[in-house]
């Protein structure tokens, strides 16, 4: 007996075999058609949703990235009309953390899987705006980035990316006074399907031994605090050589 063959035309699925005696000769063939035609077009129709479906997310991404921009530029606008100090470094701080979401957005607009964002790509450009904003001409503060490729969903990934921004425009405004040297590091790392570990840290001049960051009035660490309870982590602090800031999440 003859393997099975199996062809296929645009509207049928045809079955057919030659079975032989023991001798090899030829004693019939046999086969089946099935009219496939209905599910054919059944599946153009999902994929041809699928991909409508595709389009419109990428759009949607795209107009909430627009719309962050705008967002952004409004808060820069008012920063540059407004002479109160506080009121300034106030915008430039919700200007901060606009951009990190937008960058989001951005990632998840041209990224070809939509559903997660490739944090390591992610992480390296946040850092370099970060930099850019708050040391534009400073080299003293070298920041490291150790994030392999590591994909999060949008769930996971704006909550990550604000505390990254929190945690590092922390250390370039206050760890390193008076032009003193040294290094911020980034590392997201995961043990093949455990829980996530998020660490910034600074061999800064770290914070002072009295404050109790889970009860700071600090907006900075009041929102490091609920994005890690909103991520159902949990977040410690090594003050040894400057401050290094864990967050541990699934």
């Amino acid at each position: 007996m003859l393997p099975q063959r199996r062809e296929k035309d645009p509207g049928f699925d045809v079955n057919a075999r030659v079975v032989r005696d023991a001798e090899g000769k030829v004693l019939y063939y046999e086969g089946t058609v099935e009219d496939i035609t209905k599910r054919k077009r059944a599946e153009e129709k999902i994929k041809a949703s699928l991909q409508e479906k595709e389009v419109l997310l990428k759009e949607i991404h795209h107009r909430v990235k627009n719309n962050l921009q705008i967002v952004s530029s409004l808060l820069y606008l008012q920063a540059r009309r407004t002479e109160h100090p506080g009121a300034v470094e106030a915008l430039k701080e919700s200007q901060s953390r606009v951009r990190s979401m937008a960058l989001i957005h951005e990632r998840l607009y041209q990224s070809p899987n939509l559903a997660s964002v490739d944090m390591g790509e992610y992480t390296r450009n946040l850092v370099f705006d970060l930099q850019g904003s708050h040391r534009p001409e400073d080299s003293s503060v070298r920041l490291t980035v150790n994030v392999r490729e590591i994909p999060l969903g949008i769930t996971e990934a704006i909550p990550c990316g604000l505390i990254i921004n929190e945690l590092v425009s922390n250390s370039l405004k206050h760890a390193f006074p008076e032009g003193r040297k040294g290094e911020v590091v980034i590392q997201l790392t995961r043990a093949d399907t455990g829980p996530f570990t998020l660490q910034v840290s600074d061999n800064g001049i770290g914070l002072p031994e009295h404050m109790d960051f889970r009860k700071s009035p600090s907006l900075g660490l009041t929102l490091i605090n609920s994005l890690v309870e909103q991520l159902g982590g949990t977040i410690d602090l090594d003050r040894r050589e400057g401050t290094a800031f864990t967050i541990t999440f699934e």
